[in-house]
C-alpha cells in the first residue's frame, strides 16, 4: 500500500517540475531552445497520463514558435522581414506594368511597320516599272499613243508619291510616339531597382545581426572590400545598366558565376 501511494506523489512532483521550466522556458525568448538538455528531460518525466504525446508534440512546436516570433520582434527582425515581404508584391506589380507597357508598345511599333510596309512596296514596284519603260523608249523609240500612255501613268505615279510619302510618315511618327513608354517604364523600372535594394538591406541586415560574433568581422571586411573594388556601384542606379555585353576589364561587373559562388564561399555560405 505504500508503494503504491508514493507512485501518485512522484508523478505530481514530475508534472509540477515539468510545468516550472516550461514556463521558465517561455519566459526568456532570447535563450535558444534545445531538443536535449532540461527541456527533453522534462518531457521525458512528464507522466504519461498527461495527454496524447501528439499533443506534447504540437504544444513544444506551438512554444517554439511563440519564442521565435518574441525573439523577432525583440530584436526588431520582425519589420525588416515584413518590410522585405510588403516590398515584392509591389516590385512584382511594378514589374507586370512595365511588361505591359512594352507590350503595347511593340504593338504600337508592329501594326505601324504593317500600315507602312505596303505602301513602300507600291512605290518601289511602280518606279521599277516606270523606270524600265522608259529606258525601254529611249532605247527604242515607240508610237505616239504609246508615249502619252506612257507619260499619263508617269504622271500617276508622281501624283501618288505625295500621299505615299506622307502616309508611311504618319506610320513614323506612331513609331516614334511608341516609344514614349520608356520614359514611364524606366521611372518604375527605378523604383523596382529602389525595392530590391530595400529587400537587399533589410536581409542583410537580419543576416549581420544573426551572424555569428567568429565571422561577423570576417563579413564585414570581405563587404568593406567588394565596396571599395566595385567604387560605390551597389547603389540602385547602378542596377540601371542592365547585363554587360563585354563584361572583360571591368573591375565592377562579375564576368560569369563562379566569382558569385567564390563571393557566397568567402562568406561562409
Amino acid at each position: 500500500m505504500s508503494s503504491s501511494r508514493s507512485r501518485p506523489r512522484r508523478s505530481t512532483r514530475s508534472s509540477t517540475r515539468f510545468s516550472r521550466r516550461w514556463r521558465r522556458r517561455g519566459a526568456d525568448v532570447n535563450e535558444p531552445i534545445s531538443a536535449h538538455g532540461e527541456d527533453a528531460a522534462a518531457f521525458d518525466d512528464a507522466p504519461a497520463g498527461t495527454g496524447d504525446p501528439s499533443d506534447r508534440i504540437l504544444a513544444r512546436i506551438g512554444q517554439l514558435t511563440r519564442n521565435l516570433r518574441d525573439s523577432m520582434r525583440e530584436l526588431g527582425l520582425d519589420k525588416h522581414v515584413e518590410r522585405a515581404a510588403e516590398a515584392v508584391p509591389d516590385a512584382r506589380d511594378r514589374l507586370r506594368y512595365v511588361a505591359n507597357m512594352t507590350e503595347q508598345a511593340a504593338e504600337r511599333v508592329l501594326s505601324a511597320i504593317e500600315l507602312a510596309k505596303p505602301l513602300q512596296e507600291t512605290l518601289e514596284r511602280d518606279a521599277k516599272e516606270l523606270s524600265s519603260r522608259w529606258s525601254t523608249w529611249y532605247d527604242a523609240p515607240i508610237g505616239r499613243e504609246e508615249v502619252r500612255q506612257l507619260m499619263d501613268d508617269t504622271r500617276s505615279f508622281l501624283d501618288q508619291v505625295p500621299q505615299s510619302t506622307a502616309a508611311t510618315n504618319q506610320h513614323l511618327l506612331e513609331i516614334m510616339l511608341a516609344q514614349d513608354f520608356q520614359d514611364l517604364t524606366g521611372q518604375v523600372i527605378k523604383k523596382i531597382m529602389d525595392v530590391v535594394y530595400l529587400i537587399e538591406q533589410q536581409l542583410l541586415t537580419v543576416l549581420v545581426e544573426n551572424i555569428a560574433p567568429e565571422r561577423r568581422e570576417q563579413f564585414a571586411a570581405t563587404a568593406a572590400a567588394l565596396a571599395e573594388e566595385t567604387s560605390g556601384t551597389g547603389s540602385p542606379e547602378h542596377l540601371l545598366n542592365g547585363p554587360q555585353i563585354d563584361p572583360e576589364g571591368k573591375a565592377d561587373v562579375m564576368q560569369d558565376q563562379a566569382q558569385v559562388d567564390d563571393l557566397l564561399a568567402s562568406l561562409g555560405f
